[in-house]
């Protein structure tokens, strides 16, 4: 007889099938003669973390004179035996809650990785390492379970909760067989085949990767910038580009002049800026490039690769043409059709929230007409009247999609939009604060380079970074020839560390910089 219950908690984030997870083994214990209560925290969705479903199983109830055990409605700290979880940040989330313990707890859980919304919005790299976590959960657990779950439940077309399901069966920790697992599944009644799929392949994998973990994955989810993986820095292979138009594959045979370790980066660079409007803006990006490679210092690799990352980056910022159109591409739709599994059958409609601020609006225009409605006068009130509240644009419709198909065709105009004057304008000025810096401290250069990952982003995101980068441009014109590289690498860092500039001007005035009239 068990003196104390069993003690489970699920970690899941919204759509992964947690709470079914938790509904499935209450059930199964239920059915066998286990008193069994469920509890759950709810988080919010991927922002702020997982809902935390919490399982408590108790033998006897189906003993004559059994009486009715007290049960907790959530975990505890180092008082938990079983641990589910249904991404590899989720399994780090329960260690760092201290639920994992070396001399108790069993973690089942998935090898991939989701992005948390903390590490996209990061002004920076915000990105969690996934080794690091993966070795602080392994270090962390009694015994481990984990393989690529997600995988696992795309390839059975179903979902993580079935795949954990299986798992938990597979790894012998419940006093229950597998016709008794299987047969909770059966009892649900809803995607009942897909779901046993899943759950026979998660068995079979979970036998075998007892402790035996395999190598994280990512998957970066809908809504961050990048594409799975190390995706912020995957590159493609030179030799595996090749462009079919004649002018592009002028402009990649330029790039092969650049030394090897930086061919792939500058090739990126391209690709972005011909998506971005056509051939001759991928010129103008080589031009930009060569002009800083030609100047003092600027034929240094680590120089040159920075600046060609960033470069590509700001020259291809994002302006309400840019979100158009990157709401209405095919692969955006196929990518959200698969992400729900939607089939040929289903109707699929897809619902963008869109707030554009009438400073967009101005950007977007011509730049004589946008300069004067951005001035304070009666058009200028009306317009921004209109533009207090966002509105949904439902881009699976033929309203919705023409609305922004027009926007986006707009882009062969883009050159002469407000927007684009102003860019040029800040791009050109950072160039050429490089080639000054550069000529005092190659250094000191290099770090003003990477002050440009503060530019990024679009509306309120974009305006909040561009301020902080403009504090510190100002700070290096001011004392260039006395500020230290070292320096001005911890004055970019806290301006990353805090997007409303707050521990920027906490660090210039210990420093010693003057602040006044930087942060108006």
């Amino acid at each position: 007889m068990y003196a104390e219950p069993i003690k489970i908690a699920i970690l899941a984030m919204g759509g992964e099938g947690g709470g079914v997870l938790a509904d499935w083994i209450v059930d199964m214990g239920e059915e066998n003669g286990w008193f069994a209560q469920t509890t759950s925290v709810p988080g919010v969705a991927q922002r702020t973390g997982a809902t935390i479903y919490y399982v408590e199983l108790f033998p006897g109830a189906d003993q004559p004179d059994a009486r009715l055990p007290v049960l907790a409605q959530s975990p505890m700290p180092g008082d938990v035996d079983i641990i589910l979880a249904s991404e590899l940040m989720e399994a780090g989330r329960a260690v760092q809650r201290g639920l994992v313990t070396q001399d108790r707890t069993t973690l089942i859980g998935s090898t991939h990785r989701v992005y948390a919304i903390a590490e996209k919005s990061h002004a920076g790299d915000g990105r969690v390492d996934s080794e690091t976590l993966y070795r602080q959960i392994r270090r962390a657990a009694r015994r481990l379970v984990m393989f690529d779950m997600a995988a696992t439940a795309e390839r059975n077309g179903s979902v993580v909760s079935a795949v954990l399901f299986g798992a938990l069966s597979g790894a012998g920790v419940l006093p229950f067989n597998r016709s008794q697992f299987e047969a909770t599944i059966e009892r649900g009644g809803v995607g009942v085949k897909s779901s046993l799929a899943a759950f026979a392949d998660a068995f079979d994998q979970a036998r075998l990767t007892q402790s035996e973990v395999s190598r994280p994955t990512v998957r970066a989810r809908e809504g961050g910038q990048q594409d799975g993986g190390d995706a912020k820095s995957a590159l493609p292979d030179p030799a595996s580009v090749a462009p079919r138009h004649p002018k592009v594959a002028r402009l990649v045979e330029h790039a092969r002049g650049y030394p090897a370790d930086i061919q792939p980066i500058v090739i990126e660079g391209i690709r972005r800026c011909v998506d971005y409007q056509d051939p001759a803006y991928g010129r103008l990006y080589l031009d930009r490039l060569d002009a800083q490679r030609a100047a003092p210092g600027g034929d240094d690799i680590e120089m040159m690769r920075e600046v060609a990352r960033h470069l590509a980056l700001w020259m291809t910022y994002e302006d309400t043409i840019r979100v158009a159109d990157l709401k209405i591409r095919g692969t955006r739709f196929q990518r959200v059709r698969d992400e729900v599994h939607s089939t040929e059958e289903q109707v699929l409609s897809i619902s963008e929230y869109m707030h554009p601020r009438i400073e967009e609006i101005c950007e977007t225009l011509p730049a004589g007409l946008g300069r004067w409605l951005s001035r304070p006068h009666a058009v200028h009130r009306l317009v921004a009247r209109f533009t207090r509240e966002g509105r949904v644009v439902t881009t699976s419709s033929l309203s919705g999609f023409l609305l922004l198909y027009g926007l986006a065709q707009w882009g062969r105009w883009r050159r002469v939009t407000l927007r684009y004057a102003i860019e040029t304008t800040r791009i050109e000025a950072w160039l050429q604060r490089l080639r000054t810096a550069a000529a005092i401290d190659p250094r000191l250069a290099l770090e003003a380079a990477k002050c440009q990952t503060l530019v990024r982003g679009y509306s309120d995101t974009h305006e909040r970074g561009l301020r902080n980068f403009e504090v510190i441009m100002t700070v290096l014109d001011q004392h260039a020839k006395a500020l230290a590289p070292a320096i001005l690498r911890e004055i970019r860092n806290a301006a990353l560390a805090d997007e409303h500039g707050r521990f920027l001007r906490d660090t210039l005035v210990r420093r010693g910089f003057p602040v006044d009239g930087l942060f108006t």
